[in-house]
């Protein structure tokens, strides 16, 4: 049940397609150039006997592959998920992996000393980009994992397995994954997105997630002549910023604590633009995050004069765990396949989202697996080898489980 022979050739060749997305795009797809991958895998899960259905407007990918083997007929069809997009944060352009064999250290760019857990993949083959750009691994490891599933079977037709839906989302980085997803399309009432890091990981867990734009309207007039008159909207823009909590930040909090992170700062004098996004898993914490956007905004106004700032929030999901506490045997099933394989299962709760956030809360209960990437949304990013390897096996093993 290895992973066939064009596995780590496909990842290599999709993680030079640039398919980075735009979180400031209205259109969806964000970018055009995630057709390109969408396209490409269209034919290859063609040729390899899928039937599949691709929505050309919006960019999906839609695909089907039928049950074989008595008792598995009459098992609903099993859903997997990835996306086709890469961060915005760093760019996808030009993207030029290489394979670190028998990984022992001293790596240029993986250093030890600023990514301990380098050190438990010493001996193992690291993929990694050259350090001008991310890989995009996230989530392409994702994708090569789900296509060589289609691969095995294909190529094992005697093999019994249940029924299998495949969809390969875009814009996931923007929060928009499931924009245009049509449930029906897809065909599934239950499936697993395959967007994580660790293998062995298995996430039910995530955050609650926001977006807040806030724009900050000054008056620019010449400084030599700005006394009691100017008002600068860069300064009101730092003013609202250390108003939030210093500590609660993405560089200061782990595992269930939510922050407000400051991703954008664009403008001038004039007007001036902050972006953040508001994370926590307790909905209740999250509901006082937004709102405590909302007052500072509301203070400053009456401080600097009414239309000064402007603060608008929009929910992005939330989270899942929600749903998957009547679903928990999705996980139970994780667990099985890896105690089968002789590895550890680890449940752990994502400090980001996923499509499968949202198809949650659409009816379609969808934890998260592992991909063995790691240091996404970064030029650091790297995915192993053999955790790739180890994630395929899992996922073909979670198709021809019986319950």
């Amino acid at each position: 049940m290895a992973a066939n022979k064009d596995f780590i050739h496909r990842f290599l060749n999709y993680v030079q397609i640039d398919t980075q997305s735009d979180e400031d795009a209205t259109d969806q797809p964000t970018t055009a150039k995630q057709r390109a991958l969408a396209e490409l895998l269209e034919k290859e899960l063609q040729s390899l006997g899928a039937r599949t259905d691709y929505d050309r407007e919006h960019c999906y990918v839609y695909a089907a592959i039928a049950s074989h083997g008595s008792g598995f007929e009459s098992m609903p069809p099993l859903g997997f998920i990835a996306h086709l997009d890469t961060s915005p944060e760093v760019s996808g352009s030009g993207v030029k992996p290489r394979i670190i064999r028998n990984y022992q250290g001293g790596d240029a760019l993986l250093k030890e000393e600023d990514f301990p857990e380098l050190t438990r993949h010493r001996g193992e083959d690291l993929i990694a980009s050259d350090g001008t750009t991310l890989l995009g691994a996230d989530d392409k490891a994702g994708i090569a994992e789900i296509m060589n599933l289609v691969q095995y079977f294909h190529d094992h037709p005697e093999e019994p397995h249940r029924a299998v839906r495949i969809a390969f989302t875009p814009d996931e980085e923007t929060g928009r994954g499931t924009e245009h997803f049509d449930t029906e399309r897809f065909g599934a009432k239950e499936a697993y997105t395959v967007d994580g890091g660790t293998f062995g990981v298995i996430e039910y867990e995530c955050f609650n997630a926001a977006e807040a734009r806030v724009i900050i309207h000054g008056k620019n007039v010449h400084p030599g002549s700005a006394k009691n008159q100017m008002k600068n909207a860069c300064l009101i823009a730092m003013e609202f910023a250390s108003m939030l909590p210093p500590a609660e930040t993405p560089e200061h909090t782990e595992g269930y604590e939510g922050f407000y992170h400051l991703d954008r700062v664009e403008g001038g004098v004039e007007q001036t633009n902050l972006q953040y996004i508001i994370r926590d898993h307790d909905r209740k914490r999250f509901e006082a995050r937004k709102k405590t956007i909302h007052s500072i905004a509301a203070y400053l106004n009456q401080k600097y004069g009414e239309g000064t700032v402007d603060a608008s929030i929009r929910d992005q999901y939330y989270n899942m765990a929600e749903v998957m506490k009547d679903h928990m045997d999705l996980v139970g099933r994780v667990q099985k396949v890896l105690s089968d394989m002789g590895e550890v299962c680890v449940t752990s709760p994502i400090r980001g989202g996923t499509d499968g956030a949202a198809l949650c809360f659409r009816g379609i209960p969808c934890p998260n697996l592992c991909t063995g990437g790691y240091n996404y949304h970064s030029r650091f990013e790297y995915a192993s080898v053999q955790e790739m390897e180890k994630t395929a096996e899992m996922l073909i093993r979670i198709a021809q489980l019986r319950q």
